[in-house]
C-alpha cells in the first residue's frame, strides 16, 4: 500500500505536459496529418476536442500549473484557439519543427523545468486518448505523486479488458490488485501477437502501456544523460537557440533533427532500475483505430454505432459516420464506413489494421487527401476551400473577433469578398471603409489589402479568388500582428 496523502509544496509542483504532435493517420479519413485527431471532438457525450478534454480532466487536481503542450509548427495556431476557447493560457507552446518522437519531446520539457520551475514534476499526457472515469484518473495520478517525488519513473498501466495486440504491455514484479497498487517494473513487452495476448489477459502482471507518466524533472534527464546522452545534448542547444514568438517557443530545425527518433520507453523505461507501474482502471482507450472508435461508442440493439446524417436497414455490428452527406447502409456486417467531404473509407473492421498500407500508398503518390484537411486553421480563425480549378477557388472564411489578417498583396491573383455575417473592416491601397452583411467588394491583384474584424461578433464571409495561380505561397506581407515571418499563411 502506499501514502495518497501529498503536501501542497509538491502539489505546486506538478507540471502538466501535453504531447501533441501526432499525425492521426489510424482515423483517416476524418483525421489528417494537417489536422489530427487530437484536435477533432470524438466524444458524443462533449462538446470538447480531445486535447481540450485532456487538459480539463486534470482540473481537480490542487494547484496545477498551466501547461507546456508540444506541438509541431503546421499545428501551433490551432493549439492556440483551442486552449483560447476554455479560458487557458499555456506556460508556453513548444514547436517541433521536426517528428523526434516522445523522448526528445520530454527531454525538451524537462530542461525547461529544470531551469525555470524549481524542479517540477511532469505530469506527461497525450493528447489524444479518451478516459471516462475523471474523477478516478485524478486520484490515481495523485497516487503516483509520492513516487516520483523519491525519485521514481512512474508510469500507468491500464488495466486489460479486451485481447488487445496493437498496445505494448508492462510486466511489473508483483500481480496488481486492490491490496498491491504499485509495482517495480520487470520488463516491457511491444504489441505481442495473439496467442501471448491471451495469456497476458489472464495474469495480474501485466497492463497496457497507456503513455502516460509522471516523474521528478531531474530524475528523467538523470536517466537520460545515463542512456540516451545525445538526446540531452542535443535539446539543450536547441533551447540555447529557441526563438520566443507570442505565446510559442522555436526551436531550431536543423539542431533538433540530430536528436535520435526514439520513444522514452525505448531509450529509458526499458532500461531504468527506477521505474514503477500504477494501475489505471478509468475507461481508457487510445482511439487508435476505427474499430476501437467502434468499441468505445454508443450502440444500438444490433452493435451499430452511427454518426451523421446515415439510415440503414439489415446492418450489424457496424461503424457508420458522415460528416454532410446522407450515408445509407444496407446488409451490412462488421464494416466501418467513414464518409468526409473529399474522401470515404469503407472496411472490414477486422482489416482496419491494414490501413496503414493504404496511408503508405497515399503517401508514396502525394495524394493531397492523406494530408489536408478542407478546414484550415489560422490565428485569426478559419477558412474552407469550398469549391476550386486551376485559376479559380472559393473559400468560406470566418475571422474571429477583434482580429485581422495581415496587410498583403497578391501577385497572380485577385480576389472578390461577399460578406455573409457580420461587419467587416476593409483596407485597399489607400482606402478604409466597413462592409456590411450583403456587401462585397474586389481586390485587384497586386493591390495592398487587409480585411479585419472590429467587432464583438465573427465575421463570415465568402472569398473567390481568380488568377494564374493560387497557392498560398502567393502572399507578400507588410504587417501582421501574429509576428509571422516564417510561412507566408493568409
Amino acid at each position: 500500500m502506499f501514502e495518497t496523502k501529498t503536501n501542497s509544496y509538491i502539489n505546486k509542483n506538478i507540471f502538466p505536459v501535453l504531447l501533441s504532435g501526432g499525425s492521426g493517420t489510424r482515423l483517416w479519413p476524418l483525421s489528417r496529418s494537417s489536422y489530427p485527431k487530437q484536435y477533432l471532438t470524438l466524444n458524443k457525450n462533449s462538446k470538447y476536442t480531445l486535447l481540450q478534454e485532456t487538459y480539463l480532466r486534470l482540473k481537480g487536481i490542487k494547484f496545477l500549473k498551466n501547461p507546456i503542450i508540444i506541438c509541431n509548427e503546421e499545428q501551433r495556431f490551432i493549439v492556440a484557439e483551442q486552449m483560447r476557447t476554455i479560458n487557458v493560457e499555456p506556460e508556453s507552446i513548444l514547436l517541433e519543427p521536426c517528428g523526434r518522437n516522445t523522448a526528445s519531446a520530454i527531454a525538451l520539457a524537462a530542461l525547461i523545468g529544470i531551469k525555470e520551475k524549481n524542479d517540477p514534476l511532469l505530469l506527461v499526457l497525450a493528447s489524444d486518448h479518451k478516459i471516462e472515469k475523471n474523477k478516478k484518473f485524478r486520484e490515481t495520478i495523485e497516487e503516483g505523486i509520492v513516487f516520483a517525488n523519491r525519485g521514481r519513473l512512474v508510469t500507468f498501466g491500464v488495466v486489460p479488458s479486451t485481447s488487445e495486440t496493437g498496445f505494448g504491455y508492462i510486466e511489473s514484479m508483483e500481480e496488481l490488485s486492490k491490496e498491491t497498487k504499485s509495482s517495480d517494473i520487470k520488463s516491457f513487452i511491444e504489441k505481442p501477437n495473439k496467442e501471448l495476448v491471451k495469456k497476458l489477459l489472464k495474469d495480474r502482471h501485466y497492463t497496457w502501456n497507456s503513455g502516460i507518466f509522471l516523474f521528478k524533472a531531474s530524475s528523467i534527464i538523470s536517466e537520460l544523460r545515463k542512456y540516451q546522452p545525445e538526446i540531452v545534448e542535443t535539446c539543450e542547444k536547441c533551447l540555447e537557440k529557441k526563438i520566443e514568438d507570442l505565446s510559442f517557443r522555436r526551436i531550431d530545425h536543423n539542431l533538433f533533427k540530430k536528436s535520435p527518433n526514439i520513444s522514452i520507453d525505448i531509450a529509458v523505461m526499458e532500461k531504468t532500475k527506477l521505474g514503477t507501474v500504477i494501475p489505471l482502471d478509468v475507461g481508457w482507450n487510445d482511439l487508435g483505430s476505427w474499430k476501437s472508435m467502434w468499441e468505445s461508442s454508443f450502440k444500438d440493439v444490433n452493435n451499430n454505432s452511427l454518426e451523421g446524417k446515415t439510415i440503414i436497414k439489415d446492418v450489424k455490428n457496424s461503424y457508420l459516420k458522415s460528416d454532410n452527406r446522407l450515408l445509407v447502409g444496407l446488409g451490412l456486417n462488421n464494416i466501418a464506413a467513414i464518409d468526409t467531404e473529399d474522401a470515404i473509407l469503407i472496411s472490414n473492421k477486422n482489416s482496419i489494421d491494414s490501413l496503414k498500407d493504404i496511408i503508405k500508398e497515399l503517401d508514396k503518390n502525394n495524394y493531397r487527401e492523406l494530408k489536408i484537411n478542407n478546414k484550415v486553421h489560422r490565428p485569426w480563425g478559419h477558412y474552407v476551400s469550398l469549391m476550386e480549378n486551376k485559376n479559380w477557388q472559393v473559400k468560406k472564411i470566418e475571422i474571429n473577433p477583434y482580429e485581422s489578417i495581415s496587410l498583403q498583396m497578391h501577385h497572380h491573383r485577385s480576389e472578390h469578398w461577399v460578406i455573409v455575417s457580420g461587419k467587416a473592416k476593409i483596407e485597399i491601397n489607400n482606402e478604409t471603409f466597413l462592409m456590411n452583411k450583403n456587401e462585397s467588394t474586389y481586390v485587384p491583384q497586386g493591390a495592398k489589402h487587409r480585411l479585419s474584424n472590429p467587432f464583438s461578433f465573427p465575421l463570415i464571409l465568402i472569398e473567390v479568388q481568380s488568377g494564374t495561380y493560387l497557392g498560398e505561397d502567393d502572399i507578400v506581407r507588410f504587417e501582421d500582428k501574429y509576428k509571422r515571418n516564417t510561412d507566408n499563411s493568409e
